[in-house]
């Protein structure tokens, strides 16, 4: 008896001795494409996803423990993406994982995450990433459907009748496309032309020469940098000066660097984030985009990108789940960035619901017109 007690009392005081560990860190994976073709999308996600690691630890982390942001770069690479994705999931046990940042690679990933019951915040637009609904799945970029239906409803206003596209052949490209291709005549207009690029094509003359022989009273292009700029220099050479508007896709200043002087006068949807110091102060977006320009501008030296702003809004998204449900199990954070609704972030207000996990409408975007080599809203 006298041993049993002596041994309690020992065991009691060694646990009282030891050093007191903080709990675990909550892990949340991302892919990124920080290197790569897609490196404009993905470096400056990857920077905000740091950046915000940093800030919500320094404020007490989350549920009384840090969060460990676990980054992997996918090189743009849709089988680097799908490795990634197994290494979150398998090796790093991670609660969530936010990312990629191109529709291809996440459309290659979602299956194994709704497998393995993890929910996926993705950084890229494409419809079918959300449409149909996949449980696990949800995206912070706006919709193509959205983007396409703001520019017609600025082409209609205008009066112009007759459309031509010019579509990337990639993930993102191909979905946008088929919304041009619904949405172009289910709105009145008729489609003159449908050209198609590669990704890594630099000379698109064949298929703007087509779509000029068609007299379009405007050209939509869909797709992400490089091919835009080139597509907007060629406009300029050949001469075709109808108004040429582009995709939610090229948001940022690299684009108008990678164009030039031929950026000047093209129009797109966008988010406010490119446009913050415009906004009404009593905007409700204004203050934490204002806050996220500067904090992220301080600490890395470049400009910000609306990106960058999807990987702040995943993130985001995730903590505030967790917070929600008080816990990290991967099943309640989907179910609570489910109930999510009335949200504020940089893209715009998240209300979603089991049958809408995007959570925006058009009203997230702003048309923007580019001048004098910068962003312009137009009014």
């Amino acid at each position: 008896m006298r041993a049993a007690v002596l041994f309690l009392a020992l065991a009691a005081a060694t646990l009282l001795a030891a050093p007191c560990h903080a709990a675990d860190p909550i892990k949340i994976g991302a892919i990124f494409s920080v290197t790569g073709p897609a490196s404009f999308l993905g470096e400056p996600e990857r920077n905000t996803a740091l950046l915000l690691q940093d800030q919500i630890n320094a404020a007490g982390g989350v549920l009384g423990g840090k969060i460990e942001v676990v980054i992997y770069d996918d090189e743009s690479d849709v089988n680097k993406a799908v490795l990634a994705a197994d290494k979150l999931v398998k090796k790093d046990r991670v609660a969530a994982i936010i990312g990629p940042s191109i529709s291809g690679n996440t459309l290659a990933v979602m299956a194994k995450l709704d497998k393995a019951d993890v929910p996926l915040v993705s950084c890229a637009a494409a419809e079918k990433i959300t449409t149909p609904v996949n449980p696990w799945v949800f995206k912070t970029p706006q919709s193509d459907r959205h983007a396409v239906e703001k520019i017609l409803e600025h082409a209609a206003a205008k009066g112009y009748k007759k459309i031509a596209v010019i579509t990337v052949s990639d993930g993102y490209g191909q979905a946008g496309r088929e919304v041009l291709k619904e949405l172009v005549p289910a709105r009145g207009f008729t489609l003159v032309a449908d050209e198609v690029y590669g990704p890594k094509d630099t000379d698109m003359t064949a298929q703007l020469t087509k779509i000029k022989a068609q007299s379009p009273d405007a050209v939509i292009c869909w797709g992400t940098n490089p091919g835009p700029a080139v597509i907007a220099r060629g406009r300029v050479q050949l001469g075709l000066t109808v108004p040429l508007y582009m995709s939610h896709g090229v948001a940022s200043k690299k684009f108008i660097e990678l164009a030039g002087d031929a950026a000047e006068g093209l129009i797109l949807p966008a988010g406010r984030l490119v446009v913050v110091e415009q906004l009404p102060d009593a905007h409700p977006q204004k203050a934490l985009l204002k806050e996220y320009v500067a904090d992220y501008e301080a600490r890395f030296k470049t400009p910000v990108s609306s990106f960058g702003g999807y990987a702040y809004d995943a993130l985001m998204l995730v903590v505030e789940a967790i917070k929600a449900g008080q816990s990290a199990k991967p099943a309640d954070i989907r179910a609570n960035i489910e109930k999510t609704t009335g949200y504020w972030a940089t893209t715009g207000q998240f209300s979603f619901s089991a049958q809408d996990h995007n959570g925006l409408t058009k009203d997230a975007f702003e048309m923007v017109v580019i001048e004098k080599g910068d962003w312009k809203l137009v009014q």
